[in-house]
Protein backbone atom coordinates (compact mmCIF):
# COMPACT_ATOMS: atom_id res chain seq x y z
CA UNK A 1 0.00 0.00 0.00
CA UNK A 2 0.95 3.60 -0.77
CA UNK A 3 3.19 5.42 2.37
CA UNK A 4 1.55 8.43 2.62
CA UNK A 5 3.86 11.23 4.52
CA UNK A 6 2.38 13.05 6.97
CA UNK A 7 3.45 16.32 5.90
CA UNK A 8 1.61 16.05 3.03
CA UNK A 9 -1.48 14.47 4.62
CA UNK A 10 -1.56 17.67 7.16
CA UNK A 11 -1.44 20.18 4.16
CA UNK A 12 -5.21 18.28 3.51
CA UNK A 13 -7.95 20.60 5.42
CA UNK A 14 -8.59 18.56 8.71
CA UNK A 15 -12.45 17.40 8.69
CA UNK A 16 -14.25 15.30 11.16
CA UNK A 17 -15.88 12.16 8.76
CA UNK A 18 -13.97 9.99 6.03
CA UNK A 19 -11.98 6.97 6.59
CA UNK A 20 -8.20 8.53 6.24
CA UNK A 21 -6.00 8.40 9.84
CA UNK A 22 -5.35 12.04 10.74
CA UNK A 23 -3.24 13.34 13.45
CA UNK A 24 -2.64 16.49 14.82
CA UNK A 25 0.01 18.65 14.12
CA UNK A 26 2.20 18.46 17.02
CA UNK A 27 3.22 14.77 15.74
CA UNK A 28 4.78 14.99 12.31
CA UNK A 29 8.05 13.77 10.54
CA UNK A 30 11.05 15.61 12.83
CA UNK A 31 9.58 15.61 15.54
CA UNK A 32 11.20 14.62 19.37
CA UNK A 33 9.93 12.57 21.66
CA UNK A 34 10.19 12.37 25.61
CA UNK A 35 12.79 9.57 26.25
CA UNK A 36 12.47 7.01 28.49
CA UNK A 37 8.51 7.45 29.21
CA UNK A 38 4.65 6.30 28.60
CA UNK A 39 4.10 8.62 25.70
CA UNK A 40 0.53 9.14 24.09
CA UNK A 41 -0.08 9.61 20.42
CA UNK A 42 -3.60 10.21 19.47
CA UNK A 43 -5.58 10.54 15.92
CA UNK A 44 -9.00 10.40 14.50
CA UNK A 45 -9.82 8.05 11.55
CA UNK A 46 -13.73 6.37 11.32
CA UNK A 47 -15.74 5.62 14.06
CA UNK A 48 -15.10 1.44 14.70
CA UNK A 49 -11.56 1.42 12.73
CA UNK A 50 -8.48 -0.25 13.99
CA UNK A 51 -5.43 1.39 13.98
CA UNK A 52 -2.15 -0.35 14.21
CA UNK A 53 1.14 2.27 15.81
CA UNK A 54 4.45 0.18 15.23
CA UNK A 55 7.80 2.02 16.55
CA UNK A 56 11.00 1.02 15.13
CA UNK A 57 12.87 1.26 17.95
CA UNK A 58 11.48 -1.76 19.76
CA UNK A 59 9.49 -3.37 16.79
CA UNK A 60 6.41 -2.72 19.03
CA UNK A 61 2.33 -2.42 17.90
CA UNK A 62 0.04 -0.84 19.51
CA UNK A 63 -3.42 -0.94 18.75
CA UNK A 64 -6.70 1.09 19.67
CA UNK A 65 -9.86 1.24 18.08
CA UNK A 66 -11.48 4.21 17.45
CA UNK A 67 -14.28 5.68 19.23
CA UNK A 68 -17.58 7.08 18.29
CA UNK A 69 -15.80 10.22 17.68
CA UNK A 70 -13.50 8.81 15.58
CA UNK A 71 -10.88 9.41 18.20
CA UNK A 72 -8.24 6.74 19.11
CA UNK A 73 -5.07 6.79 21.65
CA UNK A 74 -2.00 4.71 22.23
CA UNK A 75 0.77 4.85 24.78
CA UNK A 76 3.90 4.23 23.26
CA UNK A 77 6.98 3.60 25.43
CA UNK A 78 10.11 5.63 24.14
CA UNK A 79 13.58 4.26 24.92
CA UNK A 80 16.98 6.41 26.23
CA UNK A 81 17.53 9.12 23.67
CA UNK A 82 18.64 8.31 20.00
CA UNK A 83 16.96 8.20 16.52
CA UNK A 84 16.46 8.78 13.76
CA UNK A 85 13.09 6.30 14.01
CA UNK A 86 10.16 5.57 12.16
CA UNK A 87 6.89 5.41 13.82
CA UNK A 88 4.05 3.76 11.19
CA UNK A 89 0.54 4.02 11.63
CA UNK A 90 -1.57 1.73 9.95
CA UNK A 91 -5.34 1.32 9.76
CA UNK A 92 -7.38 2.58 6.78
CA UNK A 93 -4.40 3.56 5.14
CA UNK A 94 -1.06 4.39 6.26
CA UNK A 95 1.36 6.99 7.41
CA UNK A 96 5.00 6.98 8.34
CA UNK A 97 5.98 9.35 10.41
CA UNK A 98 9.81 9.73 9.56
CA UNK A 99 13.30 11.14 11.06
CA UNK A 100 11.86 10.64 14.93
CA UNK A 101 13.95 11.42 17.58
CA UNK A 102 13.96 10.29 21.41
CA UNK A 103 15.57 12.79 23.95
CA UNK A 104 13.95 16.02 25.92
CA UNK A 105 11.04 17.74 25.19
CA UNK A 106 10.32 21.06 26.77
CA UNK A 107 7.35 23.52 26.03
CA UNK A 108 7.90 27.54 26.00
CA UNK A 109 4.79 29.67 26.28
CA UNK A 110 3.95 32.77 27.84
CA UNK A 111 3.93 35.98 25.82
CA UNK A 112 6.25 39.23 23.79
CA UNK A 113 9.63 38.21 25.66
CA UNK A 114 9.22 34.29 25.09
CA UNK A 115 7.75 34.89 21.62
CA UNK A 116 10.40 37.17 20.45
CA UNK A 117 12.51 35.90 17.77
CA UNK A 118 15.64 35.21 17.24
CA UNK A 119 15.52 37.37 14.63
CA UNK A 120 14.65 40.33 17.22
CA UNK A 121 11.35 42.94 16.68
CA UNK A 122 11.47 45.41 14.48
CA UNK A 123 13.82 47.99 15.56
CA UNK A 124 14.46 45.94 19.03
CA UNK A 125 17.52 43.47 18.41
CA UNK A 126 18.25 40.08 20.46
CA UNK A 127 22.00 40.43 21.31
CA UNK A 128 24.13 38.05 19.72
CA UNK A 129 21.70 37.03 17.59
CA UNK A 130 23.50 36.58 14.08
CA UNK A 131 26.49 34.78 15.42
CA UNK A 132 23.66 32.67 17.30
CA UNK A 133 21.78 32.21 14.04
CA UNK A 134 24.99 31.59 11.84
CA UNK A 135 26.43 28.67 13.62
CA UNK A 136 22.73 27.50 14.78
CA UNK A 137 22.49 24.39 12.20
CA UNK A 138 22.17 21.22 14.62
CA UNK A 139 19.95 18.17 13.45
CA UNK A 140 19.68 17.30 17.48
CA UNK A 141 17.75 20.23 18.28
CA UNK A 142 14.23 20.40 16.78
CA UNK A 143 11.88 23.26 16.96
CA UNK A 144 8.32 23.36 16.55
CA UNK A 145 6.71 27.26 16.61
CA UNK A 146 2.64 27.33 17.19
CA UNK A 147 0.76 29.71 14.99
CA UNK A 148 -1.04 32.55 17.10
CA UNK A 149 -4.50 31.41 17.09
CA UNK A 150 -7.44 32.33 19.74
CA UNK A 151 -10.83 30.42 20.02
CA UNK A 152 -13.49 30.31 22.29
CA UNK A 153 -13.75 26.58 22.64
CA UNK A 154 -10.83 23.72 22.87
CA UNK A 155 -9.17 22.97 20.10
CA UNK A 156 -7.89 19.34 18.34
CA UNK A 157 -5.04 20.75 16.32
CA UNK A 158 -2.93 23.93 15.77
CA UNK A 159 -1.29 25.28 12.77
CA UNK A 160 2.89 24.61 13.22
CA UNK A 161 5.06 21.93 11.84
CA UNK A 162 8.89 20.13 13.39
CA UNK A 163 11.78 21.60 12.07
CA UNK A 164 15.83 20.87 12.81
CA UNK A 165 17.78 23.48 13.84
CA UNK A 166 19.30 25.48 10.62
CA UNK A 167 19.97 29.21 10.32
CA UNK A 168 16.35 29.39 8.54
CA UNK A 169 14.25 27.99 11.41
CA UNK A 170 15.92 29.65 13.76
CA UNK A 171 15.46 33.09 12.75
CA UNK A 172 11.83 33.47 13.08
CA UNK A 173 12.04 31.04 16.08
CA UNK A 174 11.75 32.37 20.26
CA UNK A 175 14.96 33.12 21.18
CA UNK A 176 14.44 32.11 24.76
CA UNK A 177 13.20 28.93 23.64
CA UNK A 178 16.22 28.36 21.06
CA UNK A 179 18.92 29.47 23.54
CA UNK A 180 17.83 26.81 25.91
CA UNK A 181 17.43 24.26 23.92
CA UNK A 182 21.04 24.82 22.41
CA UNK A 183 22.77 25.03 26.35
CA UNK A 184 20.86 21.91 27.06
CA UNK A 185 22.00 19.85 23.92
CA UNK A 186 25.46 20.93 24.63
CA UNK A 187 25.41 19.55 27.98
CA UNK A 188 22.79 16.50 27.67
CA UNK A 189 23.99 15.73 24.55
CA UNK A 190 20.54 14.75 23.55
CA UNK A 191 18.04 15.49 21.23
CA UNK A 192 16.11 18.43 22.41
CA UNK A 193 12.69 19.70 21.08
CA UNK A 194 11.24 23.28 21.96
CA UNK A 195 7.52 23.49 21.32
CA UNK A 196 7.14 27.27 21.56
CA UNK A 197 3.41 28.33 22.14
CA UNK A 198 3.50 32.42 22.72
CA UNK A 199 1.80 35.51 21.76
CA UNK A 200 2.25 39.10 22.56
CA UNK A 201 0.55 41.22 24.33
CA UNK A 202 -1.61 38.70 25.96
CA UNK A 203 -2.42 38.49 30.12
CA UNK A 204 -2.02 34.79 31.91
CA UNK A 205 -5.92 34.74 31.94
CA UNK A 206 -5.80 33.76 28.46
CA UNK A 207 -3.93 30.42 29.15
CA UNK A 208 -5.54 29.52 31.50
CA UNK A 209 -8.08 26.32 31.03
CA UNK A 210 -11.76 27.33 31.55
CA UNK A 211 -12.24 25.60 34.94
CA UNK A 212 -9.39 27.19 36.31
CA UNK A 213 -10.69 30.23 35.91
CA UNK A 214 -13.92 29.86 38.18
CA UNK A 215 -12.50 30.77 41.32
CA UNK A 216 -11.81 33.98 39.83
CA UNK A 217 -15.13 35.91 39.91
CA UNK A 218 -14.04 38.98 38.05
CA UNK A 219 -13.22 36.57 35.34
CA UNK A 220 -15.04 36.67 32.40
CA UNK A 221 -15.35 34.15 29.95
CA UNK A 222 -16.15 35.43 26.53
CA UNK A 223 -19.32 34.50 24.87
CA UNK A 224 -19.05 30.96 22.92
CA UNK A 225 -22.51 32.35 20.51
CA UNK A 226 -21.55 35.91 20.19
CA UNK A 227 -17.39 36.04 20.54
CA UNK A 228 -15.47 39.67 20.67
CA UNK A 229 -13.92 40.60 18.08
CA UNK A 230 -10.92 41.18 19.62
CA UNK A 231 -10.21 37.81 20.94
CA UNK A 232 -6.72 37.26 22.03
CA UNK A 233 -6.69 38.93 25.54
CA UNK A 234 -10.01 37.16 26.36
CA UNK A 235 -9.88 34.39 28.60
CA UNK A 236 -8.92 31.00 27.76
CA UNK A 237 -8.84 31.55 24.18
CA UNK A 238 -5.35 31.06 23.88
CA UNK A 239 -5.46 27.90 26.14
CA UNK A 240 -7.65 26.64 23.72
CA UNK A 241 -6.16 27.40 20.80
CA UNK A 242 -2.88 27.49 21.53
CA UNK A 243 -1.88 24.85 24.78
CA UNK A 244 -5.20 22.28 24.49
CA UNK A 245 -4.03 20.39 20.72
CA UNK A 246 -0.91 19.55 22.88
CA UNK A 247 -2.31 18.61 25.90
CA UNK A 248 -1.19 15.46 26.87
CA UNK A 249 2.27 15.62 24.50
CA UNK A 250 5.31 14.09 26.31
CA UNK A 251 7.43 16.88 27.76
CA UNK A 252 9.92 17.21 30.59
CA UNK A 253 8.32 20.56 31.64
CA UNK A 254 7.30 24.03 30.85
CA UNK A 255 9.17 27.24 30.47
CA UNK A 256 6.79 30.33 31.56
CA UNK A 257 7.98 34.48 30.04
CA UNK A 258 4.94 36.52 30.97
CA UNK A 259 3.44 38.83 33.11
CA UNK A 260 3.78 42.22 31.55
CA UNK A 261 -0.20 42.58 30.10
CA UNK A 262 -0.74 41.73 34.09
CA UNK A 263 0.47 44.86 35.32
CA UNK A 264 -3.56 45.76 35.81
CA UNK A 265 -4.31 43.38 38.69
CA UNK A 266 -0.93 42.63 39.54
CA UNK A 267 -2.81 41.77 43.30
CA UNK A 268 -4.74 38.78 41.28
CA UNK A 269 -1.61 37.44 39.48
CA UNK A 270 0.56 35.09 42.04
CA UNK A 271 -3.15 33.12 42.25
CA UNK A 272 -3.83 33.24 39.12
CA UNK A 273 -0.40 31.68 38.02
CA UNK A 274 -0.75 28.98 40.75
CA UNK A 275 -4.22 28.01 39.13
CA UNK A 276 -2.73 27.97 35.66
CA UNK A 277 -0.14 25.46 36.70
CA UNK A 278 -2.33 23.43 38.52
CA UNK A 279 -4.53 23.77 35.39
CA UNK A 280 -1.89 22.17 32.60
CA UNK A 281 -0.52 20.06 35.05
CA UNK A 282 -3.83 18.50 35.38
CA UNK A 283 -4.58 18.67 32.24
CA UNK A 284 -1.15 16.06 31.09
CA UNK A 285 -2.00 14.29 34.28
CA UNK A 286 1.29 15.10 35.92
CA UNK A 287 1.34 17.33 39.26
CA UNK A 288 4.82 17.31 39.31
CA UNK A 289 5.88 18.29 35.92
CA UNK A 290 8.42 21.26 36.24
CA UNK A 291 7.44 24.45 35.99
CA UNK A 292 10.61 27.63 35.60
CA UNK A 293 9.49 30.94 34.70
CA UNK A 294 10.95 34.05 34.37
CA UNK A 295 10.15 36.89 36.25
CA UNK A 296 10.02 40.24 34.00
CA UNK A 297 12.76 42.78 33.74
CA UNK A 298 12.60 46.24 35.22
CA UNK A 299 11.31 48.72 32.86
CA UNK A 300 10.00 52.34 33.01
CA UNK A 301 6.86 52.36 32.46
CA UNK A 302 7.12 56.09 33.46
CA UNK A 303 3.92 56.10 35.76
CA UNK A 304 3.59 56.31 39.59
CA UNK A 305 1.48 53.15 39.86
CA UNK A 306 4.86 50.65 40.50
CA UNK A 307 2.55 48.00 38.49
CA UNK A 308 5.27 46.06 36.76
CA UNK A 309 7.16 46.11 40.51
CA UNK A 310 4.41 44.70 41.98
CA UNK A 311 3.97 41.73 39.67
CA UNK A 312 7.68 40.85 39.72
CA UNK A 313 6.53 40.85 43.36
CA UNK A 314 3.56 38.66 42.61
CA UNK A 315 5.88 36.42 40.52
CA UNK A 316 7.92 35.74 43.85
CA UNK A 317 5.43 35.12 46.10
CA UNK A 318 4.07 32.33 43.16
CA UNK A 319 7.35 31.00 43.50
CA UNK A 320 5.74 29.54 47.12
CA UNK A 321 3.03 28.70 45.91
CA UNK A 322 3.77 26.35 42.89
CA UNK A 323 5.46 23.29 43.66
CA UNK A 324 8.16 21.73 41.30
CA UNK A 325 8.84 25.60 40.31
CA UNK A 326 11.35 27.98 39.77
CA UNK A 327 11.75 31.67 38.71
CA UNK A 328 14.56 32.93 36.80
CA UNK A 329 15.59 36.00 38.19
CA UNK A 330 16.22 39.17 35.75
CA UNK A 331 16.97 42.59 37.87
CA UNK A 332 20.16 42.95 36.18
CA UNK A 333 18.85 42.27 32.86
CA UNK A 334 16.37 44.72 32.11
CA UNK A 335 16.75 48.03 29.53
CA UNK A 336 15.16 51.19 30.84
CA UNK A 337 13.07 52.32 28.16
CA UNK A 338 12.45 48.91 26.36
CA UNK A 339 9.80 46.58 27.46
CA UNK A 340 11.64 43.76 25.39
CA UNK A 341 15.37 44.00 26.87
CA UNK A 342 17.85 42.26 24.62
CA UNK A 343 19.29 40.08 27.01
CA UNK A 344 17.62 36.73 26.21
CA UNK A 345 21.18 34.91 26.78
CA UNK A 346 21.29 35.59 30.51
CA UNK A 347 16.97 34.64 30.49
CA UNK A 348 17.85 31.31 28.49
CA UNK A 349 21.06 30.81 30.80
CA UNK A 350 19.27 30.92 34.38
CA UNK A 351 16.50 28.66 32.79
CA UNK A 352 18.52 25.64 31.69
CA UNK A 353 20.62 26.34 34.87
CA UNK A 354 17.35 25.97 36.99
CA UNK A 355 16.62 22.60 34.49
CA UNK A 356 19.79 21.18 35.15
CA UNK A 357 19.73 21.08 39.24
CA UNK A 358 16.40 20.54 39.56
CA UNK A 359 15.01 18.35 36.75
CA UNK A 360 18.09 16.66 35.91
CA UNK A 361 20.30 16.35 38.72
CA UNK A 362 23.27 18.27 38.79
CA UNK A 363 24.20 18.43 42.24
CA UNK A 364 27.19 21.40 41.43
CA UNK A 365 24.78 24.00 39.11
CA UNK A 366 23.55 27.01 41.55
CA UNK A 367 19.65 27.89 40.51
CA UNK A 368 19.33 30.63 42.75
CA UNK A 369 19.76 34.12 43.91
CA UNK A 370 19.13 35.09 47.52
CA UNK A 371 15.58 35.41 48.57
CA UNK A 372 14.97 37.30 51.59
CA UNK A 373 13.40 35.32 54.60
CA UNK A 374 13.65 37.11 57.49
CA UNK A 375 13.84 41.12 58.98
CA UNK A 376 15.07 41.46 62.90
CA UNK A 377 15.63 44.96 64.23
CA UNK A 378 18.56 46.07 66.27
CA UNK A 379 18.09 49.83 67.64
CA UNK A 380 19.04 52.15 63.98
CA UNK A 381 19.74 48.87 62.08
CA UNK A 382 17.49 46.31 59.91
CA UNK A 383 19.45 42.79 59.39
CA UNK A 384 18.03 40.92 56.63
CA UNK A 385 18.48 37.82 55.96
CA UNK A 386 18.58 35.23 52.99
CA UNK A 387 17.89 32.08 51.55
CA UNK A 388 19.85 30.83 48.61
CA UNK A 389 23.04 32.53 48.94
CA UNK A 390 25.85 29.69 48.22
CA UNK A 391 29.22 30.41 49.50
CA UNK A 392 28.20 34.29 50.44
CA UNK A 393 26.89 37.25 49.26
CA UNK A 394 28.44 39.82 47.00
CA UNK A 395 27.63 43.57 45.46
CA UNK A 396 30.31 42.60 42.92
CA UNK A 397 32.33 45.36 44.13
CA UNK A 398 30.37 48.25 43.33
CA UNK A 399 27.71 49.03 46.92
CA UNK A 400 24.41 48.23 47.97
CA UNK A 401 22.41 51.63 46.50
CA UNK A 402 18.54 49.97 45.76
CA UNK A 403 18.09 49.51 49.68
CA UNK A 404 15.03 52.03 51.09
CA UNK A 405 14.13 52.16 54.94
CA UNK A 406 11.15 53.35 56.52
CA UNK A 407 9.77 53.68 59.99
CA UNK A 408 6.12 53.85 61.71
CA UNK A 409 5.11 56.87 59.91
CA UNK A 410 5.71 54.55 56.68
CA UNK A 411 7.82 57.07 54.73
CA UNK A 412 10.67 55.40 53.03
CA UNK A 413 14.33 56.61 52.53
CA UNK A 414 17.38 55.93 50.54
CA UNK A 415 19.12 53.48 53.09
CA UNK A 416 22.71 52.44 53.58
CA UNK A 417 23.35 49.14 52.93
CA UNK A 418 26.19 46.42 54.02
CA UNK A 419 26.78 42.67 53.64
CA UNK A 420 27.60 41.35 56.94
CA UNK A 421 28.36 37.85 57.47
CA UNK A 422 24.83 36.99 58.09
CA UNK A 423 22.92 38.86 55.72
CA UNK A 424 22.28 42.60 55.12
CA UNK A 425 22.27 45.45 57.64
CA UNK A 426 20.62 48.50 56.65
CA UNK A 427 20.23 52.01 58.69
CA UNK A 428 19.36 55.53 57.68
CA UNK A 429 19.98 59.00 59.20
CA UNK A 430 16.20 59.83 58.82
CA UNK A 431 14.88 56.51 60.44
CA UNK A 432 15.84 55.99 63.96
CA UNK A 433 13.29 52.95 64.68
CA UNK A 434 12.85 50.89 61.20
CA UNK A 435 9.95 48.81 60.66
CA UNK A 436 10.44 48.12 57.14
CA UNK A 437 13.29 47.67 54.68
CA UNK A 438 12.67 47.67 50.48
CA UNK A 439 15.18 46.24 48.23
CA UNK A 440 14.83 47.90 44.22
CA UNK A 441 11.13 48.11 44.81
CA UNK A 442 10.54 50.53 41.49
CA UNK A 443 9.53 49.96 37.94
CA UNK A 444 13.08 51.03 36.75
CA UNK A 445 15.81 49.82 38.71
CA UNK A 446 19.49 47.61 37.70
CA UNK A 447 19.79 44.98 40.78
CA UNK A 448 23.39 45.09 42.77
CA UNK A 449 22.16 42.42 45.58
CA UNK A 450 23.97 38.61 44.38
CA UNK A 451 25.13 35.32 45.86
CA UNK A 452 28.56 35.25 44.70
CA UNK A 453 27.74 32.72 42.22
CA UNK A 454 26.52 35.36 40.02
CA UNK A 455 22.97 34.88 40.24
CA UNK A 456 20.58 38.28 41.79
CA UNK A 457 18.11 38.73 44.34
CA UNK A 458 14.72 39.56 43.64
CA UNK A 459 13.18 43.47 44.64
CA UNK A 460 11.37 42.74 47.79
CA UNK A 461 9.52 44.48 50.00
CA UNK A 462 9.28 43.67 54.57
CA UNK A 463 6.03 45.66 53.88
CA UNK A 464 2.52 44.87 53.15
CA UNK A 465 1.61 49.21 52.78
Amino acid sequence: MKKILLTLLLAAPFLSGGAAIRLPEVFGTGMVLQQQSSVPIWGWTEPGNKVTLSTSWNKKSYTATASADGGWRVQVTTPKAGGPYTIRITGSDILELQDVLVGEVWFCSGQSNMEMAMAGFPRQAIAGSQAFIESSANPQIRLFRVARAAQVTPQDTFSGKWQAATPASVKPFSAVGYLFARLLQEKLKVPVGIIASAYGGTPIEAWMPAHNLKDFATVKLPSTTNPPAKLKNQPTVLYNAMIHPAVGYGIRGFLWYQGEANARNPHMYADLMASMVKGWRAQWNNNSLPFYFVQIAPFNRKDSTNASTRVREAQLKALDLIPHSGMAVTLDAGEENNIHPSDKSTVAQRLYQLALANTYGFKDVAWSGPVFRSLQVKGDTAHLRFEHTGSGLTDKGKGLTQFEIAGADKVFYPAQAIITPYGVAVWGPEVKSPVAVRYAFKDWVTGDLYNKDGLPASSFRTDNW
